[in-house]
């Protein structure tokens, strides 16, 4: 347990300004800070799905995947806020500016994903290769089913960056689905 006179020792003034993370990356090369960026979204995922099967572990899966719903509910509003005032966007952009950010989120670094059939009203948006569903699939395991937890992360992001935005699920597992994506996405104004 620490004592008053470890508090006082460890008390002392930084030599430095306390940011030698952010110092770091202003030295690296565009390579180095593409390979941070995907490792960084990596560790992400991974506490996601640590935090989910502790979850799971503990209060069974339905419990789990309520909780992760509640928690993307959340969460994909501050991602696409994040993005939008990153590009400098406001709410309101449409299909366009919707397109946009889905190239900006975490997901989009980790895994493979498209749009088809854009127009200023309507955008199919399909998750080609999913890093957790690969995974499990990989480990003989069943298709984890998402699509609970995805209405509510897809329709949240996209009413994030236009209001007017209604999201409906084509297929997403436990939905069956072609070979050719995990889960697909319609977007329209």
């Amino acid at each position: 347990m620490s004592t008053e006179n470890d508090f006082k020792r460890y008390s002392v003034a930084s030599t430095g300004a306390g940011d030698e993370g952010i110092q770091l990356l202003n030295s690296l090369s565009k390579e180095e800070l593409v390979r941070i960026i995907v490792d960084d979204a990596k560790n992400w995922l991974a506490h996601d799905g640590l935090w989910f099967q502790a979850v799971e572990k503990r209060y069974g899966i339905d419990v789990a995947i309520e909780a992760d719903t509640d928690a993307w509910r959340s969460f994909t509003v501050i991602e696409a806020k994040r993005i939008m005032e990153r590009l400098g966007m406001q709410p309101g952009g449409g299909i366009p500016a919707l397109v946009e950010c889905l190239k900006h989120r975490l997901y989009a670094r980790l895994n493979l994903q498209d749009v088809i059939e854009q127009s200023d009203n309507r955008v199919v948006f399909r998750m080609l290769d999913c890093r957790v569903q690969s995974a499990r699939r990989r480990k003989g395991l069943a298709d984890f089913p998402c699509k609970s937890v995805g209405l509510v992360e897809y329709a949240e992001f996209a009413r994030t960056v236009d209001p007017r935005i209604k999201t409906t699920c084509i297929a997403c597992p436990p939905d069956g689905h072609p070979e050719a994506f995990w889960c697909a996405w319609e977007f329209s104004l």
